[in-house]
């Protein structure tokens, strides 16, 4: 009786120590499952945030190549490479969102692509800026250009107008110019008189001054008679000569040598109409050049 209740009870301690057993296996187990339920949530939290992050660099990757594309980059091929790998970069941020943040392994090569397509800007960038300092150089030049042409114009344009004073102060120089001028009226006689009715001829009397810096020659002197009523006396429609880009009418005209020095000179005008009472006016010309105007009186 003792022995079987011995065996009872010892029945019964291995009952109890096999049962503490499997409760301490059991808690241990539900320890270590909320455990690796705690890592793993870390795991996945961790793996989100780099996620997010680097959908943030690639965001700020795109922005960056849209502030690099601006109308100041005059290369067609580097604009379309700008392009290309913008779209690039956008194509990659898309896969990026639907990519599961547990799918490490894309994750990890999304990453590497980033690393390349920053490598690749940098190079992009280096080139616009070698062509923005290009660019500056070359406006600069330009602007250089541009002031050296603009200071040789006006300096063109300075030593054209001295030529054309000093063309005018040499011309002015050797112009001719009628020394002194008298009227002589003259009858049927060819002798002076004083009376209106009887004028029949005027004879005029003249000299051309001295002047060296005239170009010697044969010379023709135009003169140019109007009357009162201010109407050129002229024998012939066809006695022109060249004024200032045109032809105007004259009244006599004579053709004399010219070395310098003063010259004198008589032309003369036979009176076929009928005279007017009041002032005249005899101008003369030679060369082109008004040289000599003098008012004179008939009464």
């Amino acid at each position: 009786m003792t022995d079987n209740k011995k065996k009872k009870d010892s029945k019964q301690v291995i009952l109890i120590a096999v049962i503490a057993a499997l409760v301490g296996v059991s808690a241990f187990l539900v320890w270590m499952n909320f455990q690796q339920k705690t890592e793993i949530k870390e795991i996945v939290e961790q793996m989100e945030f780099e996620k997010e992050q680097l959908e943030d660099e690639y965001e700020e990757l795109a922005i960056q190549f849209d502030g690099y594309q601006t109308p100041d980059i005059h290369n067609d091929s580097l604009v379309q490479l700008l392009s290309q790998e913008k779209q690039r970069v956008q194509d990659l941020l898309e896969e990026l969102r639907i990519t599961k943040v547990t799918n490490a392994r894309r994750i990890a090569e999304l990453k590497k692509e980033l690393a390349t397509v920053r490598q690749v800007m940098v190079t992009y960038v280096q080139q616009i800026d070698s062509l923005d300092r290009t660019n500056k150089a070359l406006v600069k030049e330009n602007k250089q250009v541009k002031e050296q042409y603009q200071q040789v114009a006006r300096q063109a344009q300075q030593l054209e107008e001295e030529r054309t004073q000093l063309a005018e102060v040499v011309s002015r120089a050797s112009m001719l110019e009628i020394g002194s001028f008298t009227v002589t009226a003259l009858n049927k006689r060819d002798r002076k008189t004083t009376v209106f009715s009887q004028i029949m001829k005027l004879q005029f009397d003249y000299t051309v001054a001295r002047n060296i810096t005239c170009p010697p020659g044969m010379k023709t002197m135009y003169m140019r008679l109007t009357r009162p009523d201010g109407e050129l006396m002229q024998k012939s429609m066809d006695d022109v000569f060249s004024f200032e880009n045109g032809k105007i009418g004259y009244s006599v005209f004579k053709d004399f040598e010219y070395e310098g020095e003063e010259v004198s000179g008589t032309m003369y005008w036979t009176v076929e109409e009928i005279l007017q009472e009041g002032v005249y006016n005899a101008d003369f010309f030679v060369d082109g050049q008004l040289i000599g105007s003098f008012p004179f009186t008939l009464k």
